[in-house]
């Protein structure tokens, strides 16, 4: 039997089925990750500071102006669509396979595909905050201001994503481990593991399934039942 029909089957012998995406879910949809070799990470240069310290909590207080040339440029993907990867998952959800999607990415792209249970780890692009009065703003807003977006009390508006420097969101990460441990399989997609706390995740799944599909190997290839190393979106392509 072949690694895609053997998933196949473990999803179509399991009732409860949980999974959990990395940036490699969405590099598929033209929005590149950032440590493999053509990550951002990788290939920017110019902006005066490496992408982790831009990405900061510290840089955004300090040199908004700085954060947000960097944030625009290389974070925001408008045009970007859901490729295949996301499109199965949003059907075996409403099948009801899939109880819940949790995401390491901030493209707001499970949502678009027509998944509705997200759990958006590092938050969204699509959602932004005044940090002075809390009044929220869309995208748009963001990309036509043409330097600092503020908002009409004066205030700077902040993307609602987490940075360098900045915790998860302790209800978000709770129900990601709840949601985990009651899995009866774990799809992990997309990802290295390499990302705390967020990889952490994986020790809370206590199921009998856990099925690993990213390009490159991982640390807890070991613990796996299933091992698929190709592009997520042509794996999911076939089987659903």
């Amino acid at each position: 039997m072949s690694k895609k029909n053997e998933l196949k089957e473990i999803i179509a012998n399991s009732n409860n089925v949980v999974f959990f995406g990395g940036a490699g879910v969405s590099t598929e949809s033209g929005i590149p990750d950032f440590r493999s070799e053509d990550g951002i990470y990788k290939t920017l240069e110019n902006y005066g500071a490496p992408p982790e310290v831009i990405l900061s909590r510290t840089y955004f207080q300090t040199n908004p102006r700085g954060f947000y040339k960097y944030y625009k440029e290389n974070l925001i993907h408008q045009d970007a669509k859901p490729n295949d990867a996301h499109l199965a998952i949003a059907k075996l959800e409403s099948l009801g396979k899939i109880k819940a999607v949790i995401t390491q990415n901030i493209d707001g792209l499970h949502q678009k595909a027509g998944s509705e249970n997200v759990l958006e780890l590092h938050g969204s692009v699509l959602r932004n905050y005044c940090k002075n009065c809390e009044s929220s703003y869309d995208l748009d807003y963001i990309i036509q201001s043409e330097e600092l977006p503020t908002c009409s009390c004066g205030g700077l508006i902040k993307p609602d994503v987490v940075l360098y420097e900045e915790p998860l969101d302790n209800n978000t990460m709770n129900a990601a481990v709840d949601y985990i441990a009651n899995a009866e399989t774990l799809i992990i997609g997309g990802t290295s593991l390499v990302v705390y706390p967020a990889a952490g995740l994986i020790q809370y799944f206590k199921g009998e399934n856990l099925v690993l599909i990213n390009k490159s190997e991982t640390e807890y290839d070991s613990y796996a039942n299933l091992i698929i190393n190709e592009a997520i979106g042509e794996v999911f392509k076939e089987i659903v």
